[in-house]
């Protein structure tokens, strides 16, 4: 089973990349509060139709290129 995040699109200057921010909160181990993360993943977009902005879902595949290992599924 493929890996399924959902995150907005930040940045969509490149063409067939989206840039894709996810943010989740994570507990810190010692005092147990919770603070937010944001990680960004590059994910393909073939027809370049998801612009910034846009919630989408993106799921892992695999390498397209240096860096590019997700590709954006759908919009929600």
């Amino acid at each position: 089973m493929k890996r399924r995040l959902q995150g907005t699109v930040v940045s969509d200057k490149m063409n067939k990349t989206r840039i894709v921010a996810i943010t989740r909160l994570k507990e810190h181990l010692r005092y147990k509060k919770y603070f937010k993360t944001t990680e960004r993943f590059k994910a393909h977009d073939e027809k370049n139709e998801f612009k910034s902005g846009d919630v989408v879902i993106i799921e892992e595949t695999r390498p397209l290129s240096k860096d590019k290992r997700w590709k954006i599924i759908s919009k929600l």
